[in-house]
C-alpha cells in the first residue's frame, strides 16, 4: 500500500524496537500490540488511547493489513467458506466448521486456514495443487483468518472458536517460520488464548521441519497427509515422496524423533481413494506405518474435484478398511466430508470463484 508496511506482519519485540525507534515510552508497544492482535482493530485511527501525534507517525508508514473478506458461502450444514483477499491483492480461503450437539448448539468451531496463495506441492488428488504456488503468507495474515473467523462464530453461533487447523491451502512446513509465529500468536493469552491440542499443523511429510517442530519446541498438535501407505502409490500421487529426503522411509524416522521429543502422538490424514488406497492390503500396511510410533489414523472421505479422476470409496470397502485397523490396534477416526456444497472441504479449496 503505497510503500507502506503492514503492522500485522510485525512480532511484539519489533513492535517494541518500533515504538521506541518514534521516541514512545515501553508501555506503547503493548497498547500496540493489543489493538492489533487482541481487538483485531481494521485502522490506526482506531486505536484510541495512543496520542494522536504517535497514531500520525504509524500512518505515515504503516497499515493494518488483516485479510479483507470478499465473499461468504454457507453450507446446508453451516460450514462458512470465506473468500479473503490480501494486501498483495492475491486471494486465499479460509474455512469455519461448526460441529453440532444433539439441540443444534455448536459445541466445537474450527477454523481451516491457508498458509499459501495456492501450493507447490502438486498432489494429484487436490485442487489448490492445479494452482501452483503464488505466496507466502506472514504470521499476521494467517493469525488474522483465525481472528475474523472468531468474529464470525460470535455473531453467527454465540461463541468464540475452538480449534484451528493449519489445513487450508499451502503446505504449512514450507512456510515454516511464519507458520511457528502464528502459532504463538493463537495462543497467547491476549489473544485468542488456544492450547496445544486446539492447534494442529498438517504437512505433506516434509521430514526435516518436522524433525525441527519437535526441536523448537513448538506447541501444537501434527498432523500428516499420507494417503498411501507404501512408497510406490504414495510417490505417483504425492510428488513429496519421490525423493529420498521426503519418502516413508525419512517420514517414519522423523515421526519417531518427533514423538519421542514432544512426548505426542502424531495423526495420519489418510483419504480413501475407490480401486486405490482402499483394499485390505492397503490397511495392513497402514496398520505397519500407524505402528512406527505412537499416532491415530483418520480416515477421509474423499471430496471429488472434477477432473482429477478419483472417486470415493464405497461404506462396504471403508467398513472393510476400518476392521482391519481396529484388529491391527489402530486407533481410527473418520471425517465425513463437510461444506461439499459450496467446495469447502478437504482438497477442494482452488479459487474458483475468485474472479
Amino acid at each position: 500500500m503505497d510503500g507502506k508496511s503492514d503492522l500485522t506482519a510485525l512480532t511484539r519485540d519489533e513492535l517494541s524496537a518500533l515504538t521506541a525507534g518514534l521516541g514512545q515510552a515501553k508501555y506503547r508497544a503493548g497498547q500496540l500490540y493489543r489493538w492489533l492482535f487482541a481487538r483485531r482493530v481494521q485502522s490506526i485511527a482506531e486505536m484510541s488511547d495512543l496520542p494522536a501525534a504517535f497514531r500520525a507517525q504509524l500512518e505515515s508508514a504503516y497499515f493494518v493489513g488483516w485479510p479483507v473478506e470478499v465473499r461468504r458461502d454457507v453450507s446446508t450444514d453451516g460450514t462458512i467458506k470465506l473468500l479473503l483477499e490480501l494486501s498483495s491483492g492475491r486471494r486465499i480461503e479460509t474455512v469455519l466448521i461448526p460441529d453440532f450437539d444433539e439441540d443444534g448448539t455448536a459445541e466445537r468451531l474450527t477454523v481451516c486456514v491457508s498458509t499459501q496463495v495456492g501450493c507447490a506441492m502438486g498432489c494429484s488428488f487436490c485442487a489448490t495443487g492445479r494452482m501452483g504456488f503464488s505466496q507466502n503468507l506472514h504470521a499476521g495474515e494467517i493469525f488474522g483468518q483465525a481472528g475474523l473467523a472468531d468474529r464470525i462464530a460470535r455473531e453467527r453461533f454465540g461463541r468464540g472458536i475452538s480449534n484451528v487447523v493449519y489445513m487450508g491451502m499451502g503446505e504449512p512446513l514450507q512456510n515454516y517460520e511464519q507458520v511457528v509465529r502464528s502459532v504463538a500468536l493463537l495462543q497467547d493469552p491476549e489473544t485468542l488464548g488456544l492450547g496445544i491440542r486446539r492447534v494442529t499443523i498438517s504437512t505433506v511429510g516434509l521430514a526435516s521441519r518436522i524433525r525441527r517442530l519437535a526441536d523448537d519446541g513448538v506447541r501444537s498438535s501434527l498432523a500428516i497427509s499420507l494417503h498411501a501407505p507404501d512408497d510406490a502409490k504414495r510417490s505417483s500421487i504425492m510428488p513429496v515422496n519421490r525423493s529420498a529426503r521426503t519418502d516413508l522411509d525419512a517420514l517414519r524416522e522423523a515421526v519417531v524423533h518427533y514423538t519421542k521429543t514432544t512426548g505426542r502422538r502424531v495423526t495420519y490424514e489418510y483419504c480413501m481413494f475407490r480401486g486405490f488406497n482402499d483394499s485390505t492390503s492397503d490397511a495392513a500396511n497402514l496398520v505397519k506405518v500407524a505402528r512406527w510410533a505412537p499416532s491415530k489414523v483418520n480416515l477421509i472421505l474423499y471430496n471429488p474435484v472434477p477432473g482429477l479422476g478419483f472417486e470415493r470409496t464405497g461404506e462396504a470397502d471403508l467398513e472393510r478398511f476400518i476392521r482391519v485397523l481396529v484388529a491391527g490396534g489402530v486407533t481410527v477416526t473418520v471425517r465425513r466430508s463437510r461444506g461439499q456444497d459450496i467446495a469447502a472441504a478437504c482438497g477442494q479449496l482452488a479459487l474458483e470463484d475468485a474472479g
